[in-house]
């Protein structure tokens, strides 16, 4: 059986919301929902998980949130993140763009909307 790659590019989504860090999870605390793999830093991080998945995976998955607010569909740094309204944003960040800068420069509110839309579109297509 094929074994399903890692989202977030292995980073563990509790940590983004416990620790309000980017950290790499390990192999040995793995959890699959909705046909993803995620990686944890700890088996207590992976039951925190399991126990509410719906509130740690990205809001856009392992796409840039800036992106979407743009409809467009560009690749994350995971170590490019905020949380809004409880909602996990991951951004792409390279040397020639800071998709979080562009964000906040626009606003939370603006971008959501934006990007909730083109996302639902895009999930629907």
């Amino acid at each position: 059986m094929a074994t399903v790659e890692a989202s977030i590019n292995g980073y563990s989504p509790v940590s983004y919301f416990e620790k309000n860090v980017a950290e790499k999870g390990l192999p040995e605390f793995r959890a699959e929902h909705a046909g993803k793999a995620y990686l944890f830093s700890s088996s207590a991080q992976v039951a925190t998980f399991q126990g509410n998945p719906g509130k740690y995976v990205p809001m856009f998955g392992d796409s840039c949130a800036f992106g979407h607010s743009i409809e467009k569909e560009f690749p994350i740094d995971p170590t490019s993140f905020k949380i809004v309204d409880g909602q996990l944003l991951l951004f792409l960040k390279n040397a020639e763009v800071d998709a979080k800068a562009l964000w906040e420069k626009e606003g939370d509110a603006v971008c959501m909307v934006k990007a909730n839309k083109h996302f639902s579109q895009a999930k629907q297509s």
